[in-house]
């Protein structure tokens, strides 16, 4: 198989349908782009979410906590908590340690979150840092949103630009390269997106709104997380490919790897399926939240296409990551 993100043909036929035990607890459970699990206590629901961190060496700590404290905010509240599992190789020292652990605490306090827990441990079975947090939230119950709710005629709304977290890693691991080729200033700004990685903020006034859906971009991009909300609803999608806002240092990052943005890791932008999107971008903008209507969803789940200006072409499946294409050379 390739680096990456497994697709989701063989996550279905080999990881998800494994477990058929039934448990009247989870309201959510495991599903193609459905981001977290629910479980029921009573009038509240427990939100709980995993996600690890192996693309990222600087400022790993900083990402983990983000993108598995984003997959929380999709459901439309704020994540409460953390748990941390680190695997660090024999030779990490007690610096580096130390240091990873303070991004993590960075990272948590900024968004109010408290580290609770996980497990820390050196092997061998890794030879680099490995870090996977689990985040937890917790919603009224009936009041949480999944990815499987897009309806037909909905809006796609996303947040920011796409390519944010790519970008960022690139410029964090490849910043000389890049300072060779573009002079200093562009992987400089390149590398302060990552204090633009949350989606939080978005995820709580899209959900308190009434949004019908909502997928943090994650591995895949903008074109991956459209098509996993398509398949979780059901439906069809078509993507103006020319609404989809991308900043100057993304775009040049790529066109210098040959990589595409569009299928760039970008965890800090939301996709947001709503039948108001004006009202929705409104508030955001009022929030200093930039937003842009990409896509409208439609009933035909066979209609999965992109439109370029003159020509349509399919929107497929999610393939591995471009970040790969980069990060290892």
């Amino acid at each position: 198989m390739q680096i990456g993100k497994v697709p989701n043909s063989l996550l279905r036929e080999l990881v998800i349908n494994k477990n058929k035990k039934v448990n009247g607890r989870v309201l959510l459970s495991a599903g193609v782009g459905e981001d977290f699990g629910v479980i029921d206590f009573g009038d509240e629901c427990c939100i709980v979410s995993g996600d690890p961190v192996t693309g990222a060496v600087k400022q790993a700590g900083k990402v983990a906590v983000h993108v598995a404290c984003n997959d929380i905010a999709t459901c439309g509240v704020a994540p409460v908590a953390i748990l941390t599992t680190l695997l660090l190789p024999p030779g990490a020292t007690e610096a580096e340690l130390g240091a990873l652990a303070d991004e993590i605490a960075d990272a948590a306090d900024s968004l109010g979150v408290c580290v609770i827990g996980g497990h820390t441990e050196v092997t061998d079975a890794v030879n680099r840092i490995v870090i996977s947090v689990t985040a937890i939230g917790a919603a009224r119950r009936g009041a949480y949103i999944t990815t499987g709710g897009a309806k037909t005629g909905d809006s796609l709304i996303m947040t920011k630009s796409a390519g944010i977290e790519g970008a960022a890693i690139i410029a964090l691991e490849r910043g000389d390269d890049l300072d060779r080729r573009f002079g200093p200033g562009l992987a400089e700004r390149a590398r302060l997106l990552s204090d633009e990685l949350s989606v939080v903020k978005e995820g709580v006034i899209a959900g308190a709104y009434g949004a019908h859906a909502m997928h943090d971009v994650t591995e895949g991009g903008v074109y991956g997380a459209a098509w996993e909300m398509a398949e979780a609803s059901d439906r069809g999608i078509i993507i103006n490919k020319g609404d989809i806002h991308i900043l100057d240092e993304t775009r040049e990052i790529c066109a210098y790897y040959k990589i595409d943005a569009y299928r760039l890791i970008s965890s800090g932008s939301m996709l947001i399926a709503t039948g108001d999107p004006d009202g929705l971008m409104d508030i955001l903008t009022k929030s200093g939240i930039a937003a842009s209507r990409i896509a409208i969803f439609t009933e035909n789940p066979d209609e999965r296409l992109i439109y370029g200006g003159n020509t349509y072409e399919k929107l497929g499946q999610p393939e591995p990551d471009e970040l790969y294409k980069v990060i290892g050379r």
